[in-house]
């Protein structure tokens, strides 16, 4: 349960992420709304980590959750912002998968 809390928790940081995009990219009342998204996501994301590491090691829990949040905003800046994706970038992306995926493995 606490894998899935993570994951949820690195979800919500991509969408922290992705809310504050949109703020820069948005004009007047708008900017408001994305910036009380990016709140309401920073505060999930963070409750749901803290609740994860009450199980879950800590050093593995934020590496995997900063992990899934740099994934999900790198492929969130490609499809969303158009961002370039280039070789190099979606090979790094790859790797930071693998990482991420043989941190749980080894994880107890």
């Amino acid at each position: 349960m606490n894998w899935i809390l993570l994951i949820i928790a690195g979800l919500f940081e991509v969408a922290f992420a992705a809310c504050l995009g949109k703020a820069q990219q948005a004009t007047g009342n708008d900017t408001a709304y994305w910036y009380i998204g990016f709140l309401a996501c920073l505060m999930a994301s963070m409750a749901l980590l803290m609740k994860a590491t009450q199980e879950l090691p800590i050093g593995t829990a934020y590496a995997v959750w900063t992990g899934i949040g740099a994934v999900g905003t790198v492929l969130l800046g490609i499809l969303v912002f158009k961002e370039p994706a280039t070789f190099w970038r979606l090979f790094f992306i790859t790797t930071l998968i693998a990482s991420i995926i043989g941190l749980k493995i080894t994880s107890h």
